[in-house]
């Protein structure tokens, strides 16, 4: 079945791997995108930290860490906040660019949250899932 996402490995890799799109997606000159509305690259911010964030907390969950709710909301929004705040950095250096963008920055903290929350739902529908494939 779909075992490879209670593998915390699986989830570690994802994030790095999320990590390395973000980095290689900043440092392009300018990306353009078609169509849109004003504000879509807040949109886009929002989503791609929520996946993110939910990949960090499933790596942690997941091994058995990170237990209360409250201290694993606050340590996936601070993680995304951190990433946020290095990737508007990293812009900043990028010709063509710009970077430290504050709304930028507050989008990929949201989405750190949003993401968090998405990881104790996505936790929930694995644990419901594996506890009905069980045989008993």
């Amino acid at each position: 079945m779909l075992s490879f996402l209670f593998n915390t490995l699986f989830w570690r890799v994802a994030v790095l791997i999320w990590g390395g799109v973000l980095y290689w997606l900043s440092s392009q000159p300018s990306i353009a995108l078609p169509g849109g509305f004003p504000g879509i690259d807040k949109v886009e911010h929002v989503t791609y930290f929520t996946l993110g964030g939910m990949g960090f907390l499933l790596a942690f969950r997941l091994a058995g860490r990170m237990q209360g709710k409250t201290a694993a909301i606050m340590l996936t929004v601070l993680f995304c906040s951190f990433v946020g705040i290095l990737d508007e950095w990293h812009q900043l250096h990028v010709p063509g660019r710009t970077g430290g963008d504050v709304w930028d920055w507050l989008a990929d903290t949201l989405g750190g949250f949003l993401g968090a929350h998405a990881a104790f739902w996505a936790q929930r529908r694995l644990t419901s899932v594996s506890t009905k494939a069980r045989p008993r």
